[in-house]
């Protein structure tokens, strides 16, 4: 590839701003993109001394800091003016170019962000009137450990388990994939806790980018940047309660290091102060992904999942707790009934078995969905078939495999038994257990899948494997 047309991809098809000077200050490059945004043209920048062209830079211009100090600047923000007045907001990064052990020019990588501290500054402090007493959305919990319903043993556990928990302040880590209610459980610990008078603020790290973000965790001083003001950040803000912080893995890294600093010393640092803020805050972090894949993906800092997972709380998917299928399916038609002004008759036995052998890739949040579309086109006092759900379920349930040919013992009727000794007990128990032996054969000795193959909790197969002595089997 020629010189040519290198600086003609650079500068037509990058989205960041290119401008690289020589050991002089003087520019060589200066693409598209940073002439859009410093609203400059190229040949009045090409060839020309930077502070020459953009006097507001001198003394701060990270371009000849780095030709002076050879040292690069990473993600640096840095306001400016162009020669028209405009002010100009960049993140950028700045590294020095160097030949022979000489320097010889500097390259700057630049995003515009001007349109977002403008959005920074609106989301910051739109709702500074709040300060009169108006209650922020976000800092108020109502659910608690009675709204968690289902009473088998996988949801049983991990309740017990958020109540144990509501008794310390330690941080938890909640773990479970999405819908299966993970903020319910968070909610719920912050209102069975002592703090549960105090706020508790919420935030989904994923909503946000990341320059917006750490002001927002950690709050702004007067004179941070361009038009700030003191700002409480929502660690401030939920002093004394709790802070969830949903997607953790979406935070950044460098971001993730500040907030191992908050856990560990219990004091931060607004941003643009230089006075630190003592803290009594709970953390409660939410993850949908398994954390040990998330460290070695790089996305989530192993020293901050060590301290965040104080206590690890697991919430099972909906596929592996059938058993509260029909507990939650009464209690969301009960709603729906309410919100849509409609009665029905409940599900067909169809349906029913469906919903038992779903997989529920969405759990809860997906099983309140489909009910929710159903009771819209439903007749009113009808009941629920398998016309009434997404296409997608049907299109599920018409092409399941057919159930193969079990081996369990022939059938029997009272006339083969008739004058001979029978003890059904025994005969149910003969069927119980060729049912497991051949769950488990089909499924290699796996307990675990044997366990779902049998529409049971792994606890219970191994009990009734004990209960039979049948543990030779998986030996």
């Amino acid at each position: 590839m020629d010189k040519e047309t290198l600086i003609d991809i650079i500068n037509t098809n990058f989205q960041e701003g290119i401008h690289i000077v020589d050991d002089k200050g003087k520019t060589l490059l200066y693409n598209n993109t940073m002439a859009d945004f410093e609203e400059m043209e190229i040949e009045a920048v090409l060839n020309k001394q930077l502070l020459d062209v953009l006097p507001s830079l001198q003394g701060k211009s990270t371009l000849m800091q780095v030709l002076e100090t050879g040292q690069p600047i990473t993600m640096n923000y840095q306001t400016y003016f162009n020669k028209n007045g405009k002010q100009i907001s960049t993140l950028n990064s700045t590294w020095p170019i160097i030949k022979n052990n000489a320097i010889i020019g500097a390259v700057e990588i630049a995003k515009d962000i001007s349109n977002l501290e403008k959005g920074v500054h609106s989301f910051l402090y739109f709702n500074e009137s709040t300060k009169q007493g108006k209650k922020n959305k976000n800092t108020t919990a109502k659910f608690t450990l009675d709204d968690i319903l289902g009473n088998s043993p996988e949801i049983s556990n991990a309740k017990q388990i958020a109540r144990m928990a509501s008794k310390t302040d330690s941080s938890v880590l909640i773990i479970g994939q999405s819908g299966t209610g993970k903020e319910l459980f968070a909610q719920s610990i912050h209102n069975a806790s002592k703090r549960k008078y105090q706020p508790f603020v919420a935030e989904n790290c994923a909503a946000l980018p990341e320059t917006l973000l750490e002001g927002l965790l950690f709050g702004t001083a007067r004179g941070g940047f361009t038009g700030a003001i003191d700002r409480a950040g929502l660690l401030e803000q939920a002093n004394g309660g709790t802070l969830l912080l949903d997607e953790i893995n979406s935070m950044p890294l460098g971001l993730q290091a500040k907030l191992l600093r908050v856990l560990q010393e219990s004091k931060f640092r607004p941003i643009g102060s230089t006075r630190e803020i003592e803290v009594n805050v709970r953390i409660i972090a939410i993850t949908n992904e398994d954390p040990f894949k998330l460290i070695e993906d790089g996305t989530l800092r192993e020293d901050l999942f060590y301290r965040l997972s104080v206590v690890n709380l697991h919430i099972p998917p909906l596929h592996s707790r059938v058993g509260d299928i029909e507990v939650l399916e009464k209690h969301f038609i009960k709603l729906l009934e309410k919100k849509l002004h409609k009665t029905v008759a409940g599900v067909s036995p169809e349906v029913s078995e469906f919903f038992h052998n779903y997989q529920w890739p969405g759990n809860v949040r997906e099983l309140q969905h489909v009910l929710e579309g159903a009771l819209n086109i439903i007749e009113d006092h009808g009941t629920i078939t398998l016309e009434h759900l997404p296409y997608y379920m049907k299109r599920h349930f018409y092409n399941q495999p057919k159930a193969e040919k079990s081996s369990i013992p022939s059938p029997i009727t009272l006339h083969t038994i008739e004058g001979k000794a029978f003890n059904l007990n025994e005969y149910m128990d003969r069927v119980e257990e060729q049912f497991i032996s051949e769950a488990l054969r089909v499924n290699g000795l796996n307990i675990t899948k044997a366990a779902e193959a049998l529409g049971i909790t792994r606890q219970g197969l191994q009990y009734k494997l004990k209960k039979k002595v049948m543990q030779d089997l998986i030996e």
